[in-house]
């Protein structure tokens, strides 16, 4: 079955930022892969592939190729014989953490029984990404950290009021 979104060579179906963003990332299971990316420190396939949402073989496969495709992951060989990769994530898919954060805030407001990260698990996951960004600004290679970092801490209580009832037109 062919995949719905296109490739990072066909062209737009539309010059809308959100349409164009949903093409990539905008099914069931895309952002979860960012998720474990970003957030648990996951980068080989198996790893990604023991996730809680029991994302199939097929379909992880094909999100990652379309992840690398559009530049938000790159594939990275850590062993030759028999040839094996992981999966790092590219200053575009780090630019994703917000995204994420944001997410996280709409569901810890809206969505009973959701699990918010401890402020620590955000704040060693931003470490991180400072570190990965200072080693790619100086030229050398990211290493991964055992120990992922994460997003600053994210509001679990609703906005004060009038906070957040701004213009919503984009």
């Amino acid at each position: 079955m062919a995949s719905s979104a296109p490739s990072a060579r066909e062209l737009p179906r539309s010059a809308c930022p959100i349409a164009n963003a949903l093409d990539l990332l905008g099914d069931r299971w895309t952002l979860l892969v960012i998720r474990d990316l970003i957030f648990v420190g996951k980068r080989r396939f198996g790893e990604l592939l023991s996730s809680p949402e029991g994302i199939p073989t097929n379909i992880l496969s094909d999100r990652l190729r379309r992840l690398e495709e559009g530049g938000v992951v790159e594939k990275v060989p850590y062993q030759l014989r028999p040839a094996r990769y992981e999966y790092q994530l590219t200053a575009k898919g780090r630019d994703l953490l917000p995204v994420l954060r944001a997410l996280i805030a709409w569901a810890a407001r809206h969505l009973p029984g959701v699990a918010i990260p401890p402020p620590e698990v955000l704040e060693r996951f931003e470490e991180n990404l400072r570190r990965l960004a200072a080693a790619e600004g100086e030229g050398g290679a990211p290493t991964p950290n055992p120990h992922p970092p994460a997003p600053s801490p994210v509001p679990t209580h609703p906005p004060a009021p009038g906070e957040g009832e701004k213009d919503s037109r984009i």
